[in-house]
């Protein structure tokens, strides 16, 4: 994370047309690999895929190799003339692309990429297809995607922080020092009767490492110079951001080097005007 100072765009901000200092969190945002197309059609007990087709250069990729296990018998015409007579004759179909990330160019020392496969949107069917037939075997950058401004739900996992106890855990109070038994933790485990502990009370145990969503977060960059936002020496923990990278205001869960989803936000459906930044903080982490 860092700061910025902007100029705010948005007329209904009560700091409109104000320069204002704000967090942000910077994203290493390398391209991901379209490696493939899967047909799902909708049967009564629930989506089913029918028919799957692979990219030509599918098998160059010693990355993805790592991964998955690659069809011995792969043919690419045959492949997408199944999924083309399905797109004309069948009904209730949904496309969706198969994509794998590529660490390899990022600062991380792993080499093996994250699956991902994501429903493409689009008026037809037909031209959901083609838009994925164009795009097979091909990258798909941060911003083909998204734009400036726009704004997204950030999934994630949290940090972990190990066992706690219920202080921390769950944020009750301290009972009072005249407790004769301990101090940090509950008054009360329940009522005699059910002879059980609910869920409800706060107890000790993991707290973190958990699958998250925060809602309505807003792009305010997006660029393929990862050297403007370097500070000098690295990221702590990290290292340098090679390529492209988003930056977006606020905090996202998880430490760093942690896989992070972005979508369109189901929430703020408004448009809110992308602000303009005058200063990005690049200062060394380790000089503050």
């Amino acid at each position: 994370m860092t700061h910025v100072a902007f100029i705010e765009k948005n007329p209904n901000s009560p700091y409109n047309d104000q320069e204002i200092f704000s967090a942000v969190t910077i994203l290493d945002a390398p391209p991901l690999q379209m490696y493939g197309i899967r047909i799902y059609k909708q049967f009564v007990e629930g989506l089913r895929a029918i028919a799957e087709a692979h990219a030509e250069n599918l098998k160059d990729n010693v990355y993805i190799a790592r991964k998955i296990a690659l069809p011995k018998n792969m043919n690419f015409s045959e492949e997408m003339a199944q999924i083309e007579d399905l797109i004309s004759k069948e009904k209730n179909l949904e496309v969706r692309a198969l994509l794998a990330t590529q660490p390899h160019l990022s600062a991380l020392s792993r080499k093996k990429p994250d699956l991902l496969e994501i429903p493409i949107g689009g008026k037809s069917i037909q031209d959901i297809f083609q838009f994925a037939k164009n795009h097979l075997g091909k990258e798909i950058r941060a911003f083909d995607i998204l734009k400036v401004g726009q704004m997204v739900d950030v999934i994630a996992v949290s940090k972990g922080k190990g066992f706690q106890g219920p202080i921390k855990r769950m944020r009750v109070h301290r009972v009072q020092h005249k407790d004769n038994k301990a101090v940090r933790h509950v008054g009360c485990l329940g009522a005699e009767t059910p002879s059980r502990i609910s869920w409800t009370v706060p107890r000790g145990g993991q707290m973190g490492f958990n699958n998250r969503t925060e809602y309505s977060k807003q792009i305010i960059k997006i660029s393929e110079k990862g050297e403007e936002i370097n500070p000098k020496g690295g990221f702590i923990n990290y290292g340098l951001v090679k390529g492209d990278y988003i930056l977006v205001k606020g905090s996202v869960p998880g430490p760093k080097k942690r896989f992070i989803r972005l979508r369109s936000t189901i929430r703020t459906q408004k448009t809110v005007p992308a602000p303009e930044i005058t200063y990005i903080n690049i200062l060394s982490q380790q000089m503050k």
